[in-house]
């Protein structure tokens, strides 16, 4: 059975909503034999990684970059999965108070350097999430899951 692996900072009730809806979608009954594991950013460990066929990643914008969270997952597993793990499918997340730039910035550079291959596009939201980025939200979560069962 495949495993998406979570890795998120969810630190306000915004990014909170997000997590919940990525979550969400991943886990729908409509797709079947995907194990989801949920990780914070500051918990989740190269073992977590090694064990997962994909990987989605969630943060807010802090600061002009991604969490300091976030950053410390990928400080903690870029050399120890870098050749393990090239190909791998992923997707990801982020919510801003007004600009999420740096931090998608941030992602994409951290995931092209570990050979990761985007899934789906990633959702950027600014301000309070919407209805349209709670489903965005929740369509990231299902097509990353279900991508792993093709």
């Amino acid at each position: 059975m495949p495993t998406l692996l979570i890795v998120h900072h969810t630190p306000s009730p915004n990014c909170q909503s997000m997590f919940e809806a990525v979550v969400s979608g991943a886990t729908t009954p409509e797709i079947e034999d995907v194990r989801v594991v949920r990780r914070a950013a500051l918990s989740a460990t190269v073992s977590d990684v090694l064990a997962a066929d994909g990987v989605l990643l969630g943060t807010p914008a802090n600061l002009g970059y991604m969490s300091g969270a976030l950053k410390h997952f990928f400080d903690q597993i870029y050399y120890p999965c870098l050749d393990e793990t090239r190909g791998r499918p992923f997707g990801y997340y982020v919510h801003g108070g007004n600009d999420v730039t740096g931090a998608v910035r941030g992602i994409e550079s951290i995931t092209t350097g570990l050979g990761w291959r985007r899934a789906a596009d990633p959702v950027t939201l600014t301000g309070e999430p919407d209805r349209a980025g709670i489903e965005a939200c929740w369509e990231l979560g299902a097509t990353v899951a279900a991508g792993l069962t093709a």
